[in-house]
């Protein structure tokens, strides 16, 4: 049969050619349009009738790279960019494809996690709204902001990052942080690879947001964990403009490479490729930046924790949720393992985590709801080789960002995030394509990953504050703050002649 991806036969009905494993936990797709690839979908039937059609077509896509092995579904998923949101893709390490699409622009995106012994009802409205601004003193946020702690770096000082990842870090600038809690500490990147700087993606951009937060859904997050009633941390971030700027350039050479190609975001280089080795290098690259723009990132808003609440912040891992790596696996053997939107879930006894930490007990997973939903730090299971060792990478979006800010209402958002007690930035006001109705029940999403064996729960996390890149991220720190508080005190005014006006 043809293998146009144009040409879907079971584009309308699809769902019902998913066959429930009740002993797996997951849903397979069996449909003339993905062939004998194993595609399993970690949904319950609830959140299977809920995603979206157009994923099917996604799905497809994420079938047809040159030796596709298996494609895995996580229960957050959505629709992408030529793939889903929320997919791991396997293909053959020997012959099969590296794929573009699902690695992203953002690449080495995700999460960092740490801890405190500061109690919860420690974060007062007052200490909410200084831990927020002390924060924004340290970090810049929002698309275009430029680093606090390098201001910009040399190209000869952001090559030692790129390939020296956390070690580097650690031992160039003294960081106390304890590199061993990173997935990992440093991607090997090839001697003779060199960074393809200008072009349509200009990777320079990375040279000034080494320590910046970004726009879109990257977030700083104060949470209370629900087992312990203390204070804990997420930051989820990655590459910046030097993976974005990669991964732009790498599409281009994709794109002249395979013109058959209609839709780029399914670029693609086999072993034969002139630029195989090369998109992987750059793949490693652009991790080892988000993996130190992580640390630094942890460092300041741990000098920030520390002087609002006294109190130290322990690191508890760092990890990533857009990347692809080599990996063995048992069921499909040498692998490429592309995780878009999907978090590694090694469990204890992985041969990855010998000598580590984590061998016994498998390392943390860090999985972000919304900002006025759970979070979770979970812990894989064996079962979780069922899932190419994967778990999901969040909640998953429920409206587009378009549909967000067409439909809900900012007074009324504002007012539910108040009553909750919950802190977005400085003035309050929550960006309406990042709020609550954006996105899944964190629960409904992590609920199907430890009802199929993936992971266990260690910690629920609940949002006290949090921080956002929006478009005032591009002022400076300080004039932010001013801006807001002047805010603040023109309401109180208007609110205090109101009612001296009844």
């Amino acid at each position: 049969m043809s293998r146009d991806s144009r040409e879907l036969i079971r584009a309308g009905d699809w769902k019902r050619h998913c066959v429930w494993d009740a002993e797996g936990g997951y849903h397979r797709l069996e449909t003339e349009d993905v062939g004998d690839v194993p595609v399993r979908l970690f949904l319950g039937d609830a959140l299977l009738r809920e995603c979206e059609q157009d994923v099917y077509r996604q799905i497809v896509n994420a079938t047809r790279f040159p030796g596709v092995k298996c494609v895995v579904i996580t229960p957050d998923v959505h629709v992408g960019y030529g793939v889903p949101v929320g997919c791991v893709i396997l293909t053959d390490r020997d012959e099969g494809a590296v794929a573009m699409g699902p690695v992203g622009f953002d690449i080495g995106c995700g999460m960092v996690s740490a801890r405190s012994d500061a109690p919860a009802e420690a974060a007062t409205p007052d200490r909410q709204l200084e831990f927020n601004r002390e924060v924004m003193e340290r970090v810049a946020l929002g698309a275009g902001g430029k680093s606090h702690r390098f201001g910009e770096l040399s190209k000869r000082e952001l090559e030692e990052v790129v390939r020296g990842g956390a070690e580097h870090y650690v031992e160039a600038h003294g960081a106390r942080v304890d590199r061993h809690r990173a997935e990992r500490q440093r991607i090997p990147v090839d001697d003779g690879w060199k960074i393809p700087w200008g072009g349509k993606g200009n990777p320079e951009r990375g040279l000034a947001q080494l320590g910046t937060l970004g726009g879109g859904n990257h977030f700083i997050e104060l949470q209370r964990s629900e087992q312990t009633s203390t204070l804990f941390v997420q930051v989820h971030t990655g590459s910046r403009g030097f993976g974005h700027g990669l991964a732009t350039n790498y599409f281009e050479m994709a794109r002249a490479e395979h013109p058959e190609q209609r839709d780029i975001d399914l670029g693609f280089f086999t072993p034969d490729s002139a630029h195989y080795r090369e998109y992987l290098n750059a793949v490693a690259a652009g991790g080892n930046y988000a993996i130190v723009n992580r640390l630094v990132l942890f460092e300041a808003v741990a000098e920030a924790f520390r002087r609002v609440f006294r109190k130290d912040l322990e690191l508890i891992y760092e990890i990533s949720h857009n990347l692809v790596q080599a990996e063995t696996h048992p069921e499909f053997g040498k692998v490429w393992v592309h995780r878009k939107g999907a978090t590694r879930a090694f469990p204890g006894g992985h041969p990855a985590l010998r000598g580590t930490e984590w061998e016994a007990s498998g390392h943390p997973v860090l999985i972000p709801g919304s900002n006025r939903d759970w979070s979770y730090i979970l812990r894989p299971k064996p079962g979780a080789v069922k899932s190419a060792y994967s778990v999901n990478h969040g909640a998953g979006r429920r409206l587009s960002r378009g549909e967000a800010t067409r439909t809900l209402d900012q007074q009324k958002i504002d007012e539910q995030y108040r009553r909750d007690g919950i802190l977005v930035n400085l003035d309050g006001r929550v960006p309406l394509d990042e709020a609550a109705p954006c996105y899944k029940s964190s629960d409904e999403v992590v609920s199907a990953v430890v009802a199929a064996g993936l992971a266990e729960i260690e910690h629920r996390l609940w949002p006290v504050c949090s921080l956002k890149g929006t478009e005032e991220g591009l002022r400076s720190p300080k004039a932010r703050a001013r801006k807001a508080e002047a805010k603040a005190r023109e309401k109180a005014r208007d609110q205090g002649r109101r009612m001296r006006g009844k």
